[in-house]
């Protein structure tokens, strides 16, 4: 217990575990956003997630098994989930042509106006962000960014479509460059999503 951040004499005298605390802090207040969106709309957090991700990302990337994997939930989960959306009319099957075992997901026009509002739901935390200086704003994304893929890469988080884990990522002596722009990255200028990202091979 008391190699725990949450055990207060080693969380007052370790910035390590502060910053973990307060990263829990912030994941709680995504969770209270999210389910007061999801009750306005009589759907689960997962629901409204799923309603947002299909709504600005590729057709590719909206399949079940590729969702699952985003949220690091099962295939069946994410299947109850998928039902329920279907049943509501809120998103529709797309067979794929080249194989009719297939298909991906997609919004329909009520689908698309709920995900469209739901979208929104962390504006709350986004306002005070944006009165951080851009100093502040810069260090907060560099060591996000880094604690991002270090999760990715130790296996606690799955798909991450971010610079560091892209294919066409490289860094020159403390330099980001991207080989599909063919060009070098400003540190403001790293993704956390990006629709160019290629796993690497």
């Amino acid at each position: 217990m008391k190699q725990s951040p949450f055990y207060l004499p080693r969380q007052n005298q370790s910035v390590d575990s502060r910053i973990v605390v307060a990263l829990e802090r912030i994941s709680e207040a995504f969770r209270v956003l999210l389910w007061k969106e999801s009750k306005e709309n009589a759907l689960s957090p997962i629901q409204i997630q799923l309603l947002i991700f299909l709504l600005f990302h590729d057709k590719d990337k909206c399949k079940v098994s590729y969702l699952a994997s985003e949220f690091n939930m099962t295939k069946a989960t994410i299947s109850d989930s998928v039902k329920v959306l279907l049943s509501k009319k809120l998103m529709t099957k797309v067979p794929d042509p080249n194989d009719t075992r297939s298909f991906s997901l997609s919004l329909t026009t009520e689908g698309k106006q709920i995900a469209g509002k739901a979208a929104s739901f962390s504006s709350s935390i986004e306002k005070p962000i944006g009165q951080l200086s851009a100093d502040q704003k810069q260090v907060m994304l560099n060591g996000l960014l880094k604690l991002i893929h270090d999760l990715n890469q130790s296996g606690v988080i799955t798909i991450q479509r971010m610079c560091f884990s892209c294919a066409n990522y490289r860094s020159e002596k403390g330099t980001h460059y991207c080989n599909l722009l063919k060009a070098h990255l400003a540190e403001s200028e790293l993704r956390v999503d990006c629709p160019e990202y290629q796993m690497p091979g």
